[in-house]
């Protein structure tokens, strides 16, 4: 049956075809939607995992255990995961195991712009990178045979564009193969004697994955036009399509990990001028001047940021639509936090406060942006718990009494721990700050292990922040409502003079869960607002001022009441409208 899919869920699909038994992921933008549709398929077990790191040694295990297995997860996610995925290259596989990885060129929600590819390359394992959804589908079947063939867990490399770009895909049966578990030491059991010998191994699988890619039709040759040749792969693939059409012979590589040889040199051999169109890094230009052969590239193309139709056409000669223009300017609408954000009125506080806030990766990595503008650093996942304790221990007094750390209750549970456990263990005078929002909110809401629900949303180990915190041994853990402004001011003053290290929770569901009820809307009184934005502070979208005066877009205002404390004139007040 034929159906208009995106490429997470056709990949998902694919997997589901494939007999995957066992999945576990954990969420990161462009690559969440691969396990959430996953999980609608209930012959197949699925979970989030604390973090990549967990998801992936979890999917080794059920490999292990004989039935196919998947984990997923973003670029910067992979880096968690790689000191399993490059041992797992030396051990192999017993049934088939494949790792989704989304890069997300033009960063539209990522904190670097990274070339999964590089960690294909440094762990041989082979990569398998699609271009639209039929072959999202199609390369998740693929990969599983790639897998148990040659024994080894095999990269499947999506990015936004191919992510959340809808193409028609035609859907199959499920089969699930299985293979027992057999114990093997010498495979299994990587210590140095028995590396040593699985390490030839490996080497001896790229070669036979090199003429794999040479011969299995997974890269292809589309011939046309000879004056100019273009070799590609993923959404570069699809641009090149539609600037020239048949006008150019193209070479699509699907296998970017091993890449082939000697088709690259029939290719070459077959057009006057070879260009290879890629984003990001240069792997398969470097690849093709390896083998001797005049080729263009990142001569002609960035390598920063998405491409598009025009920019090759532009590049190599092909013809540029202008399309529509507005006549008029658009304003920039930078990122801010909802309206009714728990986060809002405890980053008030802390600018209040002249703090020296280090921050982590979540949706309230926007307390650096302005009217707020109070985080100071954003490095990867957890790095903001690890962060404080070297600032606090190179300055000592000078920065205990103001600077603190906050992390998002997913993102701690994701790699704040360990960080925790280190200001406790050697003892630094640090201020951690757990913003407890009882989700997973950047990535579109899913659970982790503190909401008491797994994704499927049913009934779930919890686990209890306070009880962890004063078990790794903190004496001092408060807990606050960051709608009350006053509370969080007096436990920050608090904690910070304190001489021990602490952790306060910030508590409060997201605005925009569903089970949250809003509280009445509120409204301005013209007559008492006098226009002097001291409410403006705060950045919530539902305020705005008009005419000098202050005013609130009901249909965005959640009630949260925290502009009210703002306001010494008492200027707002409720519409009595509640949801």
């Amino acid at each position: 049956m034929k159906q208009l899919m995106l490429g997470n869920k056709a990949a998902a699909r694919g997997l589901y075809e494939a007999g995957v038994c066992f999945a576990s992921s954990y969420p990161g933008t462009p690559s969440t939607e691969i396990t959430e549709e996953l999980a609608k398929y209930d012959d197949v077990y699925s979970e989030w995992a604390p973090n990549e790191k967990v998801a992936m040694e979890a999917a080794f295990g059920a490999s292990l255990a004989g039935k196919r297995s998947f984990c997923a997860m973003k670029h910067v996610g992979l880096n968690v995961a790689a000191d399993p995925l490059y041992t797992m290259s030396y051990t192999g596989v017993n049934a088939g195991m494949v790792i989704a990885v989304a890069d997300d060129p033009g960063m539209h929600s990522s904190q670097n712009e990274q070339d999964s590819r590089h960690h294909a390359i440094a762990s041989k394992v082979p990569m398998l990178e699609p271009s639209d959804s039929a072959e999202s589908l199609a390369f998740a079947k693929l990969a599983y045979e790639i897998s148990e063939e040659f024994d080894t867990p095999v990269l499947l490399k999506m990015c936004t564009r191919v992510a959340h770009s809808q193409s028609v895909v035609e859907t199959g049966e499920r089969k699930v193969p299985v293979k027992a578990y057999e114990k093997n030491i010498a495979k299994y059991v990587m210590m140095p004697g028995m590396a040593k010998r699985r390490h030839p191994v490996v080497e001896e699988r790229t070669k036979k994955l090199i003429q794999y890619a040479e011969v299995s039709g997974i890269n292809r040759v589309e011939m046309g036009g000879t004056k100019l040749g273009i070799i590609t792969s993923s959404t570069s693939y699809q641009y090149v399509r539609e600037v020239f059409g048949d006008s150019v012979s193209v070479l699509k590589i699907g296998m970017t990990n091993p890449l082939p040889e000697m088709l690259i040199r029939e290719f070459a051999s077959k057009v006057e001028r070879l260009v290879v169109v890629e984003e990001l890094d240069p792997i398969i230009e470097n690849h093709v001047r390896a083998l001797g052969i005049p080729v263009s590239g990142k001569d002609l193309l960035p390598i920063c940021g998405e491409f598009s139709q025009n920019m090759i056409a532009k590049a190599l000669g092909g013809e540029v639509h202008e399309g529509r223009r507005l006549s008029d300017e658009i304003p920039m609408r930078p990122p801010v936090m909802c309206p009714g954000c728990p986060h809002r009125g405890l980053f008030y506080t802390l600018k209040k406060l002249s703090c020296t806030v280090l921050g982590d990766i979540g949706c309230y990595t926007l307390g650096a942006v302005a009217p707020l503008a109070t985080i100071e650093t954003t490095l990867c996942m957890g790095a903001s718990v690890s962060s404080i304790h070297g600032f606090n221990k190179i300055l000592g007094k000078e920065s205990e009494g103001r600077t603190v750390a906050v992390i998002g209750d997913s993102t701690f549970m994701h790699s704040g721990m360990t960080g925790l456990a280190n200001i406790a263990y050697n003892g630094s005078n640090s201020t951690v700050i757990i913003l407890d929002n009882s989700i997973t909110g950047m990535t579109g809401h899913q659970q982790n292990p503190t909401t008491g629900y797994n994704i499927k949303g049913d009934p779930a180990g919890k686990i209890d922040l306070e009880s962890l915190c004063r078990s790794m041994g903190f004496n001092r853990v408060s807990v606050v409502d960051p709608y009350n402004l006053a509370e969080c001011e007096t436990v920050i003053k608090e904690e910070l003079s304190a001489e021990e290290p602490s952790v306060i929770i910030s508590r409060r569901p997201c605005a925009l869960l569903k089970y949250v009820k809003r509280k009445a809307s509120l409204r301005v009184n013209p007559d008492t607002c006098v226009g002097c934005k001291s409410c403006m502070h705060i950045g919530c979208p539902a305020i705005s001022i008009k005419d000098g005066k202050a005013r609130v877009d009901e249909t965005l205002c959640v009630g949260c009441g925290v502009c009210t404390q703002l306001c010494k004139l008492g200027a707002f007040e409720s519409t009595g409208k509640e949801d």
